[in-house]
């Protein structure tokens, strides 16, 4: 079993930064492909960012330039860091453990953290 959990969401003016942790556990983490989603209220999870054990990323159009997706193996640590955040980022986000199929689709993801709330005020 894989658990994963966030931090590091918080309340932020229109213009600034976060971090955003998510620690896993599982004894083959260099090998898990990890991806960022994001919800917010009334709207379906959508898809933010993705690292491949190659450290291969993608971004969602809407956060390219903007947002950046690390891991730390030793640490069993994926991160994104958030820059120039807008209103339109405001949202509850998710780190999930990819399992099969296409990258951006939250379906293609086995496992997922509680969540962690980000809100952008203008």
């Amino acid at each position: 079993q894989v658990q994963l959990v966030e931090s590091g969401g918080g309340l932020v003016q229109a213009g600034g930064s976060l971090r955003l942790s998510c620690v896993v556990s599982g004894r083959a983490f260099s090998s898990y492909l990890m991806g960022w989603f994001r919800q917010a209220p009334g709207k379906e999870r959508e898809f933010v960012a993705f690292i491949s054990s190659g450290l291969m990323t993608l971004y969602a159009d809407s956060v390219k330039g903007r947002f950046t997706i690390t891991r730390d193996n030793a640490k069993s640590t994926v991160y994104l860091e958030m820059n120039r955040l807008e209103p339109q980022d405001t949202a509850v986000y998710y780190c999930g453990k990819h399992g099969l199929g296409e990258y951006r689709l939250a379906h293609s993801y086995a496992y997922w953290g509680q969540g962690t709330q980000v809100t952008v005020s203008s």
